[in-house]
């Protein structure tokens, strides 16, 4: 059984569904329809007795570029950060099933963000890791400033999203934010294996032991919640702006 959907291609295989986001073009940067479109499918995959894992893929090379700046730049912020966007993320802070992931490559913004709120990533060891927010003028979201530094501490928290540092695969591995690496060509395998495995697991055994391992979302989704204020009063501030143009026109960052 599988679905497709033009941004993102949904997959139900046995004990588990692939979320593949296919946007090369525009090293699947995320916009409005694949937020609204993720969402579906894991509001579907939650309900469907056949689903009992999630996985997240991207393409060969690019896992995702983040959020697609310039939908960002020409749309109204003075409603807030768009509804697609915070119903994604408060969808999968939700989740009951596990959620994995398969990376290789670019793995930018929410791209590196969103697995926090993985279960288990297998990426590729020429993966690439960045949250550029603050070069932007913007703020960290997806409860990344609650769930960074409670995985890796606040050194290296501070280091992913206030410094914007690049973490190669290697490093993203040290400090949790990846279980295990792999060559390129195995990645998608190799997660798969993981969800099968999951899959085939005592289902109630498997969703009761993550619930006690996550705890109660509240605290989460409540981040969620203020990094999004925060984050819409940032996209209408004249440093977001300057941010924006200078990458939209790129042009270098000046000091």
């Amino acid at each position: 059984m599988s679905h497709s959907h033009p941004a993102i291609v949904v997959s139900v295989q046995p004990g588990f569904q692939t979320l593949t986001l296919n946007r090369p073009g525009k090293r699947n940067a995320l916009d409005d329809a694949m937020y609204a479109a993720l969402t579906a499918a894991l509001i579907a995959g939650e309900a469907d007795p056949q689903v009992r894992v999630h996985v997240l893929l991207g393409q060969a090379g690019v896992f995702s570029a983040g959020n697609d700046l310039a939908a960002f730049a020409t749309a109204d912020w003075t409603l807030g950060v768009t509804q697609p966007v915070i119903t994604f993320l408060r969808c999968i802070a939700g989740l009951q099933k596990p959620l994995l992931a398969g990376v290789d490559g670019l793995c930018v913004g929410i791209g590196t963000t969103l697995l926090l709120h993985c279960d288990y990533v297998v990426a590729s060891t020429r993966s690439v890791l960045r949250a550029p927010f603050v070069d932007l003028g913007l703020v960290p979201e997806a409860a990344s400033s609650l769930l960074a530094p409670r995985l890796m501490g606040m050194a290296r928290a501070f280091e992913l999203l206030c410094l914007g540092g690049t973490f190669d695969a290697v490093q993203a591995a040290q400090c949790g934010l990846v279980n295990e690496l792999t060559e390129a060509e195995q990645v998608t395998s190799r997660i798969c294996t993981v969800a099968a495995t999951l899959a085939a697991k005592p289902q109630t055994a498997l969703l009761l032991s993550r619930r006690l391992l996550r705890g109660d979302p509240a605290d989460v989704l409540a981040r969620i919640d203020s990094e999004a204020q925060l984050f819409a009063q940032q996209l209408q501030s004249d440093e977001a702006r300057a941010a924006f143009a200078r990458f939209l026109n790129k042009r270098p960052a000046q000091p």
